[in-house]
């Protein structure tokens, strides 16, 4: 939708602002455009606690948080609050290698595994590694943060490679990633009727806008 910023007292109807643009060829026309991700590319994975049956920020059904999901960074989510186009979106990740750890940690080949998450919920731009703008990656180099809800009763407790015997700990915090755009087909939760579309006082379009 555009916009075109008229001075004067009241609010510029459609007409008055088609009217104005056509005679006006110096008016400045805002468009409100949204960030598009690219399909595939590197990201950072975090995690966060997000309770069994919790409806989060895009509105998805309950039993959603009973398969792999994720909050999304506000950039690539489309919304500094709730109801962002990417709601719904699944993805592949895999996490590949830390970067705060001393010395980082490349995990072998064997050790790394990747999972379908769908996108339920926004990580917030005051979040760390969800800061990312259209003009500024987050702290990692990243455009794309996903908050993985773990640990989850639908995730390996082992997902997340570790070395506890050399770091002494087995959370990292933070991974670079590798992420993928895919079919909610290829989410865990496709065939369970109940762990799709939105809550039902939020309508069908809320939640996966895409897929189902």
């Amino acid at each position: 939708m555009r916009v075109v910023h008229v001075a004067g007292k009241g609010r510029p109807t459609i007409f008055h602002s088609l009217f104005i643009s056509l005679i006006f060829i110096g008016v400045k026309v805002v468009s409100a455009d949204v960030w598009h991700p690219p399909s595939n590319g590197f990201a950072t994975i975090t995690h966060y606690t997000l309770p069994l049956d919790y409806i989060a920020s895009c509105g998805c059904s309950a039993k959603s948080t009973h398969y792999p999901t994720a909050a999304l960074s506000s950039l690539a989510f489309g919304s500094t609050q709730v109801f962002g186009p990417g709601c719904g979106a699944c993805y592949r990740l895999k996490p590949l290698n830390t970067f705060l750890s001393n010395p980082p940690f490349f995990p072998p080949e064997n050790e790394l595994r990747d999972i379908v998450v769908k996108v339920i919920d926004l990580c917030p731009t005051w979040s760390p590694w969800c800061e990312a703008t259209a003009d500024e990656p987050n702290k990692a180099g990243h455009y794309l943060n996903f908050d993985l809800a773990f640990p989850s009763t639908s995730i390996p407790e082992d997902f997340f490679p570790s070395n506890e015997s050399y770091y002494g700990y087995r959370d990292f915090g933070v991974w670079n990633a590798s992420y993928e755009a895919v079919h909610c087909s290829n989410w865990e939760g496709w065939e369970d009727p109940a762990a799709l579309g939105s809550v039902t006082n939020l309508g069908d379009s809320v939640c996966c806008p895409n897929d189902v």
